[in-house]
């Protein structure tokens, strides 16, 4: 009994940064994850959970920038449409597959998501940014935000990144309209794993009790002093948890 006190005091704990994370960096479900598998959850159960308690944090941040989504009905509409795709392929893949294939491939979408969050900066430079004046790359941004998006039906940690990091590439608009359709697209998502996952996946409802309302505390505090804390150091916190995490489930 007391050692599932402490397990779920450090979900409410982890659940909060995991919130605060994401609104500061992005990557704070790399936290609950690993959190998850710590309780005993076996990985698809603790991908699963996390996935759905992750989701009404998308809530409070699509509606509180929706005014910054007006202007591009088009861009809007190939997006949306790739990430709610691209999101039920995902789902169904995770359902579908042999729970070994999740076993072997969860390390590798960790590692992944690691090196992604690590090098965003540098990939950036390397690939190139739309100059002043050049239209959306629009073929590249749909095809990105669908494969995106099917990673994060399958495996959600650190989706937001991964997102960002394509919007940036393919479009010449501001940061603050990116984060905006970032935003929207990971409610997108979230909306379609947490109705798939809610109906047919093996989700632990307990957690997920815990972790939404710590998230979304945590997220509301994190936006709330986000231009005062080294965003920086926070991502490359997150790197080095998801980097041990990969190494972990690898070797286990």
């Amino acid at each position: 009994m007391f050692s599932e006190w402490i397990e779920l005091v450090v979900l409410v704990v982890v659940g909060f940064l995991s919130g605060a994370i994401n609104a500061v960096a992005g990557g704070g479900s790399l936290l609950v994850f690993p959190a998850l598998l710590a309780t005993g959850m076996p990985p698809l159960v603790a991908n699963v959970t996390n996935s759905v308690a992750q989701g009404p944090g998308f809530v409070g941040a699509a509606v509180s920038q929706r005014d910054d989504l007006k202007g591009t009905p088009q861009r809007l509409l190939w997006t949306s449409l790739a990430a709610g795709v691209g999101s039920v392929i995902g789902c169904v893949l995770l359902l579908v597959l042999p729970g070994e294939v999740f076993d072997a491939v969860v390390p590798a979408l960790v590692g992944l998501s690691a090196v992604l969050m690590a090098f965003q900066n540098t990939i950036k430079r390397w690939l190139g940014h739309p100059e002043a004046g050049e239209p959306d790359r629009t073929v590249w941004l749909t095809v990105g935000i669908f494969f995106a998006s099917i990673y994060g039906g399958y495996f959600g940690g650190a989706r937001s990144v991964i997102l960002i990091a394509i919007l940036v590439l393919a479009v010449n608009d501001s940061m603050r309209r990116l984060n905006a359709l970032k935003s929207w697209l990971g409610l997108i998502g979230s909306a379609v794993t947490f109705v798939v996952y809610a109906l047919i996946a093996p989700v632990d409802w307990t957690a997920v009790l815990m972790l939404v309302p710590t998230t979304v505390l945590g997220g509301f505090v994190g936006g709330k002093i986000a231009q005062r804390l080294p965003a920086t150091l926070l991502r490359y916190l997150v790197v080095v948890i998801a980097a041990g995490v990969a190494v972990y489930m690898t070797l286990d």
